[in-house]
């Protein structure tokens, strides 16, 4: 609910109070009573301690008191449960908006926040939620429950024995220690009712994990023949083939039919959104790509993996504004495991932005050369990294008579080979979709490069380059994305 609905950045302690908040609704045929707390979350605090306020509100989705079992974490959901409801029965949960965006955005600390937002010290704060908790009173809002809801309200379906063993096995797919578990419990379901279109599903999904393509192409083939109107299933699908050969020119089509008719089934199936984007970009429609991750950010608001998405779209559309104001967004709020992903696309972005004014049109007869440029240097060290934002050499394109004005183009590939025989030019030979191309650049300081450094020895890397069309058979390399 909170995903798909809150613009604002919480942090767990709020998203898991929220959830424990509405959990204890308890609803019969005259009324829903929201807000009780259950007896044992008073247990947990009494017999298992608190921890500080400050630090409860500082625990992240990546902390050691979220992620692993015991004590710790356990006491971490009560209290957050607890902090909640004192929120809620002391009318300061409109408050939040306030504490979340100085702690977020304005880089302020969590006890000056605290302070600012609920005009208390942290240690006052935290007095407060432990005097209400001995306090035992807690206020709940009985709603009447709506005429006919059990009737009208809801609809139900028998669920057989194997969809429900497949469903289990799918929980135990999700979770790290229980993994092989699944599949003996996916494999045992199929033999009893090999017409279980859910467990054939998990078995293609758990197969693809262990990067078994031929055997988790097997299972999905066959759960689609069992049912095709399962969105999940065109969707692994379509993972699948990212997964195999990547978003080429060629792949991408065979993607986006597996997508569209998975967005068909389910249009509100925001991951499907986001692997669209990167097939249209691959396909050559960057537009409809940043049109794809906007509905996936717009469905899931609070997810980072979908901005971070979101700017590698508006990286492809040569929006690099935008796409810096994203990522450095992302930058504040510190996860450690997308950190370096985040700042090298932010650095990519910085320095594609800083390209658009280092490409100079000479005519014929111009004598200006970029190795006349006071940056470039007569060394042979061809295996440095490329040149920073900061640095301002410059790509010079003479135009031969009748030659059309250069327009930016992009190959997804394999480097074969870089040639530095005729240094400082360097030529790259890439093979994209059976066909073999060369791409040469004056000087290897010209060419932007992420995903690792320059080196004449580079060969065999899959790599996506950006390149000039000057109309020619051989385009000028402007920038080499190394893919890992």
């Amino acid at each position: 609910l909170m995903n798909g609905n809150a613009f604002i950045a919480a942090a767990p302690w709020f998203d898991e109070g929220f959830a424990e908040y509405f959990a204890s609704i308890q609803v019969d045929n005259k009324e829903a009573r929201v807000g009780k707390i259950p007896d044992q979350t008073y247990l947990i605090l009494q017999q298992m301690g608190w921890m500080k306020i400050p630090d409860l509100f500082r625990v992240k989705h990546y902390s050691q008191a979220y992620n692993e079992s015991g004590e710790r974490r356990t006491v971490f959901y009560a209290e957050s449960a607890m902090v909640v409801h004192y929120l809620y029965d002391n009318m300061l949960i409109s408050k939040l908006g306030v504490y979340f965006d100085l702690v977020n955005n304005k880089g302020v600390s969590t006890e000056d926040a605290i302070q600012q937002t609920f005009g208390m010290t942290a240690a006052q704060f935290d007095s407060k939620i432990r005097s209400y908790v001995a306090g035992g009173a807690f206020k709940y809002y009985p709603i009447p429950t709506p005429a006919n809801i059990v009737k009208d309200g809801y609809s139900s379906n028998p669920v057989s024995a194997s969809d429900a063993a497949a469903l289990m096995a799918e929980i135990h797919l999700h979770s790290p220690d229980y993994q092989d578990k699944a599949i003996a419990e996916f494999e045992a379901i199929l033999k009893a009712d090999p017409n279980s279109a859910a467990a054939a599903r998990g078995l293609g999904y758990a197969y693809m994990r262990k990067r078994e393509f031929n055997r988790a192409q097997e299972y999905f083939t066959q759960a689609l023949k069992l049912n095709s109107q399962d969105p999940r299933v065109h969707y692994y699908a379509a993972m699948l083939k990212s997964r195999e050969k990547g978003f080429s020119r060629s792949n991408s089509p065979e993607i986006i039919k597996d997508l569209e008719a998975a967005i068909a089934l389910d249009p509100n199936f925001a991951d499907c959104y986001s692997m669209l984007a990167f097939a249209y970009a691959g396909n050559g429609q960057p537009d409809k790509g940043l049109e794809a991750i906007k509905k996936a950010v717009a469905l899931s608001p609070r997810n980072e993996h979908y901005y971070y998405n979101y700017a590698q779209m508006l990286i492809a559309n040569h929006k690099y504004d935008d796409a810096i104001g994203i990522l450095q967004a992302l930058q504040k709020r510190g996860n450690p495991q997308m950190a370096m992903a985040i700042n090298q696309s932010l650095e990519s972005a910085e320095r594609l932005k800083s390209y658009g004014d280092r490409i100079v049109l000479s005519e014929p007869g111009n004598k200006s050369d970029a190795s006349e440029s006071p940056d470039s240097d007569d060394s042979d060290d061809t295996d440095r990294p490329a040149p920073d934002s900061t640095r301002r050499t410059s790509v010079t394109v003479t135009l031969k008579p009748g030659q059309k004005t250069p327009t930016q183009a992009e190959v997804h590939g394999t480097l074969v080979s870089v040639d530095c025989s005729k240094a400082p030019k360097a030529v790259l030979t890439v093979t994209s979709e059976g066909k073999t191309l060369k791409f040469h650049t004056d000087d290897p300081k010209n060419l932007l490069v992420t995903g690792g450094k320059f080196s004449c020895s580079l060969a065999n890397r899959k790599v996506v380059l950006n390149y000039l069309d000057v109309g020619e058979p051989e385009g000028i390399a402007m920038i080499l994305q190394l893919v890992h």
